[in-house]
């Protein structure tokens, strides 16, 4: 069973930020965040990072300025996820602004897999003639495909994130923040973030060059953070404090209704007011679909969705988006049954209990490779292990891809593993919570025992309980509209949950809505009081808890959020459930 536990924080810190004006509730939930001052909750664009710390960047961007004045012809590499197609739609729109010759070009990932392959190289020389290959999102271990470009005469500039390898690629150039020797301290910036830096980058060079005038005017780059915003977050990376920002300002300008043709017909396909979406729609409405693209099908449609300016157009593209989304979902669904039923076979067989084991690794040659991810997060949400499911690739390989829980370097795990067994992978990649790999078919069964022991040298039984964190119990008095709407004004995600609190409730009305949601009436209890009858609050409040229609019991422990319910043009709170327990003692003698 999961453990509940309230996030630490410094009083010190609390009292800190409440005399600068910050409700004390508030002050508590950022402390246990990470902030320690005010200023950190800045979300002006002059609070970003400026874009010389990143190594590189000022030769880099000096080296496209040439490009472009030469009319050299610039081709962007992107990767076939949302962070890929954002980034890449960042690169390509400014680029095209800016008087570059530019193009794109996005590997298909049942033909060519991830980053610059000498193959993809192969393609884009044949198909393209570039003079100037720029990757987004990907090309940091792409050690061949840089050595390919170099041969057939192109030049490479990397733009990437990911962790690098023991060896960098030959580039010209490269641009990523986890480099050894760059200083910039916004470590956890997605793929966009680093692209719209380089641009920002070069449009400063053009600038002093004398590019922009009255005919040519210089772009405002703002207008493309609603892109960076919607990559930013669909790539589950950190919200640190520079992330936030790129969030907020894109978010407000999604808000405003000065988003894209692009993301405003993907809002439309959701059902969702532009005015009024939040990182929510972001990272599981608008990725989601943009992400189907390159799951099941080619992600330029995606790309071309985002680069587009006719509405039309956009209207068309998101459609078939939605369509696609929903194909994967479907074949999802199907996936984790399968997957479920195998892990169910596994706890029947004495031999490997899944409880004891450490990890999951699973293979089914009818499973799809654009799914696999979303799978092994599932996988690893409901078992709290690190999770890797295979899919069939191509000559014999299959095709890993894996998701950690805290504490747990899945990237740095996979690189133990190659070093202990040489050949048993034969590539990877990837971050701290999610990456890749290929293995070889029949290695399968060597790469699960390999993987269980790395897990069980690195992970202690205590990391295999699901911590459920909470920001603790709120007073009666905090209880209200206000603080619902202060909470939803700030950007949260990934590094920066959104603020949840637990308490004991008695549950004193429920109802099935919609077939498969249960509607709450709910009244806190004091758990703690000697008097019983006195345990109840005076005050009743409206809960929802999401695909669950199984009756409740009286009492129940439960995690929530303050939510802000509109309905029929009225405005009221409601407890949106998270998460419930069984209650360790009912209440006695309790009317109902």
């Amino acid at each position: 069973m999961p453990k509940i536990t309230v996030r630490p924080y410094d009083p010190q810190i609390v009292q800190a930020l409440s005399s600068n004006g910050l409700p004390p509730v508030l002050a508590r939930i950022f402390a246990a965040r990470g902030i320690e001052n005010a200023g950190q909750l800045e979300t002006e664009l002059t609070q970003l990072v400026p874009f010389h710390h990143l190594k590189n960047i000022t030769v880099t961007a000096a080296f496209l300025a040439d490009a472009i004045t030469a009319r050299k012809r610039l081709l962007i590499i992107a990767d076939y996820d949302s962070d890929g197609a954002t980034a890449c739609a960042v690169g390509l729109r400014i680029l095209r602004k800016f008087g570059a010759i530019a193009d794109y070009l996005v590997p298909n990932r049942f033909e060519f897999g991830y980053g610059l392959t000498p193959e993809i190289v192969q393609l884009a020389h044949d198909t393209k003639q570039p003079d100037i290959l720029i990757t987004v999102d990907n090309g940091i271990a792409s050690v061949e495909g840089v050595v390919a470009a170099n041969r057939l005469g192109m030049q490479v500039v990397i733009t990437d994130h990911h962790l690098p390898g023991d060896t960098l690629p030959a580039a010209q150039a490269i641009i990523n923040p986890n480099q050894p020797g760059c200083l910039f301290p916004s470590k956890n910036i997605a793929g966009v973030g680093v692209i719209f830096y380089l641009m920002l980058a070069l449009r400063a060079e053009l600038r002093q060059r004398g590019a922009f005038s009255a005919t040519a005017p210089e772009p405002n780059l703002a207008g493309f953070l609603d892109l960076v915003a919607l990559g930013t977050v669909a790539d589950v990376v950190k919200l640190d404090d520079n992330n936030r920002i790129l969030v907020q300002q894109g978010l407000q300008r999604i808000r405003n209704g000065r988003a894209c043709a692009g993301i405003n017909a993907l809002l439309h396909l959701s059902g969702r007011d532009c005015r009024q979406i939040s990182t929510y729609e972001l990272g599981f409405m608008l990725g989601p679909r943009l992400n189907a693209a390159g799951r099941l099908d080619d992600m330029s449609l995606g790309i071309e969705c985002l680069t587009t300016d006719d509405e039309a157009t956009a209207i068309d593209i998101a459609r078939q988006l939605d369509e696609l989304n929903r194909q994967r979902r479907e074949i999802e669904a199907d996936m984790q049954e399968s997957a479920t039923a195998k892990l169910d076979r596994m706890l029947a067989d004495r031999q490997t209990q899944i409880q004891t084991a450490y990890s999951i690794c699973l293979f089914d040659p009818e499973w799809h490779q654009g799914v696999i991810g979303i799978l092994a997060s599932r996988i690893k949400d409901k078992y709290h292990r690190p999770a890797i499911i295979f899919a069939p690739g191509s000559d014999g390989e299959i095709k890993g891809s894996g998701r950690s829980i805290h504490g747990f370097h899945l990237r740095d795990a996979l690189d133990l593993v190659s070093k202990r067994y040489p050949g048993l992978i034969l590539k990877f990649g990837g971050h701290a919570a999610a990456a890749g790999l290929t293995i070889g078919a029949e290695a399968f069964t060597a790469f699960g025992i390999a993987f269980e022991q790395t897990a069980q040298d690195l992970l202690s039984p205590a990391d295999l309980t699901r911590i459920i964190e909470t920001d603790g119990e709120l007073a009666q008095s905090d209880i209200n509209l206000e603080l619902a709407a202060c909470i939803d004004r700030q950007v949260w995600g990934q590094g920066f949950p959104q603020p949840t609190f637990n308490a004991r409730f008695f549950v004193e009305n429920q109802r099935i809505v919609g077939e498969k949601h249960m509607k709450l009436t709910l009244r806190k209890l004091n758990h703690d009081h000697p008097d019983q009858a006195a345990q109840k609050s005076r005050e009743s409040y409206d809960g929802i808890l999401f695909f669950h229609n199984d009756p409740l019991p009286d009492v129940i422990d439960a995690v929530y959020r303050l939510q802000i319910n509109e309905y029929n043009g009225k405005t009221s709170l409601q407890f949106l459930l998270e998460h419930w327990f069984h209650a360790d003692r009912p209440i006695i003698g309790d009317a109902h």
